[in-house]
């Protein structure tokens, strides 16, 4: 693929690409159901812009500044969600790659993500953990239920390991003013229907308590963010994870409202509009 800022992604991994909206596409005017109001928090009631990654650093999202220049980088647990964090970062004019990582951050053995079958990768580290030969006087053969353990147990072992996917946008001027505003004070956080999109496509649940929305594990924004989604009708609690939990019919159908209709690649059992259902 030829698109500015997106990555070559190998199908048997992810989904089918999603391609990023045309620029310079004129806005069309919204039809809203009967009796509802446009909320001016809600993603129709915004144009897209670089600031709504806050969304991202108000969860697990990483900020790197450069000189004159920031990038935003956000580890996720699921194909999908690269694919919803690549259209709606691209359709804000940046440049996006993403990368496989693995859950301990030092094995470089990714199955699904290299051609070369699994059982041949590890097979010089199986050869060498093989247990030595067995004296030459020894002469009994071994049982058929230890050669089915053996066998078990070697399946086992050449398991794939579990892995996410860091998607990260490039050093750009664009993320400039929103570096220079963070973090922000308690009381200047403001999550829009927009930030809270990419905080959903990136770390958002359902719970059977409400939803969850992971947050950083420093816990250097609970506050902030507190603060922020209270603001906006989502008051919740913070629980293990971490994450914040959001409750109660009413302001799961306010989360649902804010965060807009659920992308092609969101399964709808995960996104907001199926948690307030």
């Amino acid at each position: 693929m030829t698109e500015p800022g997106w990555p070559l992604i190998p199908r048997e991994v992810l989904p089918a690409p999603v391609h990023p909206a045309p620029k310079g596409r004129r806005r069309t005017a919204l039809s809203l159901p009967a009796g509802r109001q446009l909320s001016i928090f809600g993603v129709e009631a915004a144009e897209k812009s670089p600031a709504d990654l806050a969304g991202l650093l108000a969860g697990p999202g990483r900020l790197g500044r450069m000189g004159g220049t920031a990038r935003v980088a956000v580890r996720v647990d699921a194909a999908w969600r690269v694919h919803v964090l690549m259209e709606e970062l691209v359709s804000r004019g940046l440049v996006v790659t993403w990368a496989p990582v693995t859950t301990d951050g030092v094995d470089e053995h990714v199955a699904e993500l290299t051609a070369e079958p699994l059982e041949q990768t590890l097979a010089a580290e199986e050869q060498a953990e093989e247990p030595p030969e067995a004296p030459p006087d020894q002469t009994e053969e071994p049982a058929a239920e230890d050669l089915e353990d053996a066998t078990v147990d070697k399946k086992v072992n050449a398991e794939p390991r579990t892995v996410s996917f860091e998607v990260r946008t490039a050093y750009s001027s664009r993320l400039d003013a929103l570096a220079r505003s963070w973090p922000p004070a308690a009381d200047r956080l403001v999550l829009t229907g927009p930030q809270l999109r990419l905080w959903v496509a990136a770390a958002g649940s359902p719970r059977p308590e409400g939803y969850a929305l992971g947050l950083d594990p420093d816990g250097i924004l609970d506050k902030a963010t507190d603060a922020a989604l209270t603001r906006v009708g989502l008051a919740g609690t913070i629980q293990p994870g971490p994450a914040y939990v959001i409750a109660g019919r009413r302001r799961l159908a306010r989360l649902a409202e804010l965060v807009g209709e659920r992308p092609a690649a969101a399964p709808e059992r995960l996104w907001p509009g199926a948690a307030a259902a």
